[in-house]
């Protein structure tokens, strides 16, 4: 059960969980963009090995959590992605929508159908963050040049500034991809110096649903996205034994949630469902205002995401709920 709740958070935190164009990096137009054709042949590493792209991909399918908006970002355009978190149409947030010519097709995440993906004739298929399952792998690499999670990326765990690199460096775009997360790191420290009285204060970002509760570990993005602002992981749950990206707590130890600050998603429940719960009113962090319950579907999926397309729309959303529970 408790690895159950581990795939339904690497899934669909989702379809729950996590506009504005000026809180969205601008997608480049590939005649501003330093290309592509002259960059290739380009090797990048990955948890199967070294995967050498020989031409400038032209029909890309991106099957990753937010490997699609990263595509986009880049100025490319995806002919088959996977919409992870239910977006609906072109299987994006309102951040990257308008960024498609032509809506790509929609392949399916956990069991995706190989002979949709065989079909669309792809010469560069991207799985960056995913859950790095070899026999997976192997298929997908049957059909075309795959770029699979990198070393440290299974479960999901495969970082934004990973992503980013990963895909940038695969489509020839380097430096690209190094301005977007310039980009991105510049939108998160203006957001902490705004805000000092974040320096330092623990966090523990945790989620429940119908398997019950967990805590996300560090080096998830999740976490990553409250210490770029300043924070610090609980070392509390930093001490407890994970299962995949997530600590399972039961209900009778939500004490170990207790932080300066606690973040909590609902995935697949009402917020009524977390916040009926005795023992969760109990925390002192609950008790004393310094919770947030992130239940609104889109601002929670842009964090989830964590795509440099979906950052700055959380940071513009989050930040402010953040600092009036700190204060």
């Amino acid at each position: 059960m408790r690895r159950q709740f581990a795939a339904i958070a690497a899934l669909s935190l989702f379809a729950l969980v996590l506009a504005g164009c000026a809180s969205t990096p601008a997608a480049s137009d590939d005649s501003d963009s330093p290309a592509a054709s002259g960059a290739f042949p380009v090797t990048v590493d990955t948890k199967f090995g070294e995967v050498t792209v020989d031409e400038e991909p032209q029909r890309i399918v991106a099957l990753g959590w937010g490997d699609a908006e990263t595509v986009l970002a880049l100025g490319k355009q995806p002919v088959g992605a996977s919409d992870w978190l239910g977006f609906g149409g072109s299987g994006v947030g309102p951040w990257a929508e308008d960024l498609y010519d032509e809506a790509p097709e929609i392949i399916a995440t956990l069991e995706p159908s190989y002979e949709a993906i065989a079909a669309l004739k792809p010469d560069l298929i991207l799985d960056v963050k995913s859950s790095g399952d070899a026999e997976r792998y192997e298929r997908l690499s049957s059909i075309a040049t795959t770029i699979g999670v990198p070393e440290d990326g299974d479960s999901y765990l495969t970082g934004s500034e990973e992503q980013v690199a990963m895909i940038s460096e695969a489509l020839g775009m380097a430096d690209k991809g190094d301005e977007l997360l310039a980009g991105v790191a510049d939108t998160f420290a203006a957001a902490a110096e705004a805000h000092p009285e974040f320096a330092d204060k623990t966090v523990t970002v945790a989620a429940y649903s119908s398997e019950g509760w967990g805590a996300y570990i560090d080096g998830v993005e999740r976490v990553q996205f409250m210490e770029k602002l300043g924070f610090v992981q609980s070392p509390t749950v930093e001490g407890l034994t994970p299962d995949g990206f997530s600590v399972p707590i039961s209900s009778e130890q939500l004490d170990l949630l207790e932080s300066d600050l606690l973040v909590v998603f609902p995935i697949w429940v009402e917020t009524s469902e977390v916040t009926s719960q005795p023992l969760f009113n109990a925390i002192p962090a609950v008790a004393e205002g310094r919770s947030v319950i992130l239940d609104d579907e889109l601002i929670s999926s842009a964090y989830s995401l964590g795509s440099v397309l979906s950052q700055k729309y959380a940071i513009d959303n989050v930040v402010p709920l953040l600092a009036d529970a700190v204060q």
